[in-house]
């Protein structure tokens, strides 16, 4: 779920009020608080484009313009504007109004007193021109924000979809991996009860280990690569059980290596193919299997003979196993991983770098 900060919103607002308008208003009169007169005419100001712009925020623009009813805004967002400055005209007009002794004199003497507003008054459409000129600029600021939040916001949940999305894809598809693998592995174990009994109470003994780590351990998401590694040596033990001599078997893992987070099971796929199509009964056979971890990179690798002379290779997307950890890794790593089959005369190769 997407966590909503509501604390911060608020201080950026009161900061921006406080920088970008009640500050320069306070400068150009000359300093802060210089008199009353000042203070009255800067918070009023500072009121008026409040009410403006977040009555332009909160209600018109998300109940009316991202709904689509642009004509109903934008008649709202004027009225208001002239609303506004009719209050600021009326204001104005008290403020700087001669005091009630001076307009009784001029009720008595009908003389017109002397003028002591500086020239404002001979500026008064100028006046009335920058307040509609500011009010559509903090109109249109609210605007902007608004459907920049809610751009950010979609983007946000669009992302959120994406990772659940990924969660479910990412554990459908393990859940495919698990039982494709104790399939394989129970058939092995059952074949070699035929061999020797006393290996397949091992081997037993053996797949009882890895269930634990899948059940338990390869539930977090996440597992380490040391963890793994232990993981693939004992299913290559478990499988060196029903080899005959004839099966050249090549284990190669570094004994250093910086350890880190991946998927669970990634590579048992491959090495699951190696064993299913590189050993045969008919003649002498190989298997190949190394990983590499350093300066970023995993590189992991197998190679098997084909098991019967003139066989076909097994296709790149061809059984659960293999089709699954295209799908995770293009899921995982999109981007930063690269997954290269081949097939040469009578060897299968299997080559996977990742870029962590």
């Amino acid at each position: 779920m997407i966590r909503k900060r509501k604390g911060l919103p608020v201080i950026l607002h009161l900061t921006g009020w406080i920088i970008l308008f009640i500050l320069p208003q306070f400068l150009i009169s000359g300093g802060l608080f210089k008199d009353e007169r000042t203070t009255r005419i800067v918070l009023f100001n500072t009121l008026v484009f409040v009410i403006l712009f977040y009555t332009n925020y909160l209600w018109l623009v998300p109940k009316l313009a991202q709904k689509g009813r642009w004509l109903a805004f934008l008649v709202l967002a004027a009225s208001l504007i002239v609303f506004l400055g009719w209050a600021s005209g009326k204001f104005y007009e008290n403020l700087f109004a001669p005091p009630r002794e001076v307009r009784e004199q001029i009720a008595q003497t009908e003389q017109r007193p002397p003028r002591d507003d500086h020239g404002r008054r001979r500026g008064g459409g100028i006046a009335l021109y920058n307040f509609f000129i500011t009010s559509f600029l903090v109109s249109g600021f609210a605007v902007g924000i608004r459907y920049a939040e809610s751009a950010v916001r979609k983007e946000e949940e669009i992302k959120e979809l994406e990772r659940e999305k990924l969660n479910s894809e990412l554990a459908l598809l393990k859940n495919q991996v698990s039982p494709h693998f104790f399939f394989n592995t129970l058939n092995n174990i059952y074949a070699l009860i035929e061999i020797n009994r006393e290996d397949a109470r091992e081997a037993v003994l053996s797949l009882s280990k890895m269930m634990r780590y899948m059940l338990y351990e390869s539930e977090q998401g996440n597992t380490r690569l040391s963890h793994e590694i232990e993981f693939m040596k004992g299913y290559i033990d478990l499988m060196k059980l029903r080899l005959s001599d004839r099966v050249r078997l090549t284990v190669s893992f570094p004994e250093e290596y910086e350890d880190q987070d991946l998927p669970p099971l990634l590579f048992i796929p491959f090495i699951e193919n190696a064993f299913k199509h590189g050993v045969s009964n008919m003649g002498n056979s190989f298997i190949d299997i190394a990983l590499r971890a350093e300066d970023g990179e995993i590189t992991f690798l197998t190679a098997n003979s084909i098991s019967r002379p003139g066989a076909e290779a097994p296709r790149p997307a061809s059984g659960i196993g293999l089709d699954n950890v295209r799908k995770r890794l293009s899921l995982l790593y999109p981007g930063r991983h690269e997954l290269r089959i081949s097939d040469q005369e009578s060897i299968f190769t299997v080559v996977l770098t990742i870029r962590t």
